[in-house]
């Protein structure tokens, strides 16, 4: 499947297939842009731009909600995102830029269920040290469950990016239980340190200056 000159949207943020974040539109090409979908009921083109260079693998973006319109024509919307892609050719005539896009569908491969149910338990503790009480009937019928995980799992910018590009849910769940076996520890120590400190005045356990 293919787009033809879909509109982009570069930021230096990575959305995920199905995940939905909420943006401010606020550029007048942008706002454009925005008119333009609303109007055709279309999608666009989220893609990382970062220092000037802009990641050949995106998400395409459905508009779930305009939740406000401010005065000054900025708006707050809500996309949700549909289907990774890759750009092709870029266009520079709209007032924003559009590009020739190919949908990267996954390479079929049946992931191990051990190790997919590996990473649920893992993003689960993860999840309850943050104060949070999951339900594990939320990774069902998930079948890129590393892309629901990958939300809130400390991701960097640039390893979402990676968790993008990935096309093999195989990859992208050895990818993540591998990211959470670090991660985990360092979130524990940090609450260990956090509740350390908040019980008492003063450092016991650190060396004297």
């Amino acid at each position: 499947m293919a787009f033809t000159a879909l509109p982009l949207f570069p930021l230096d943020l990575v959305l995920f297939p199905e995940e939905a974040i909420p943006i401010h539109i606020f550029e007048p090409r942008y706002r454009d842009l925005l008119s333009d979908c609303l109007r055709e009921s279309a999608p666009f083109g989220m893609v990382r731009m970062h220092e000037g260079k802009m990641e050949k693998i995106g998400c395409t973006a459905r508009i779930q909600d305009v939740l406000r319109t401010h005065d000054d024509g900025a708006s707050d919307i809500m996309v949700v995102g549909d289907e990774r892609f890759l750009i092709g050719e870029i266009f520079h005539v709209a007032r924003y830029h559009t590009a020739d896009v190919d949908v990267q569908a996954d390479i079929v491969e049946t992931p191990d269920l051990e190790e997919r149910e590996r990473l649920i338990a893992q993003h689960i503790k993860l999840l309850e040290l943050a104060g949070r009480t999951p339900s594990p009937s939320s990774y069902e019928n998930r079948p890129r469950v590393s892309y629901f995980v990958g939300r809130n799992s400390g991701l960097s910018t640039e390893q979402r990016q990676l968790l993008l590009e990935m096309r093999s849910e195989v990859e992208r769940i050895r990818y993540m239980v591998g990211h959470l076996l670090e991660f985990i520890p360092a979130v524990e120590r940090a609450e260990s340190l956090r509740r350390k400190i908040s019980s008492n005045g003063h450092f016991p356990d650190f060396p004297p200056e």
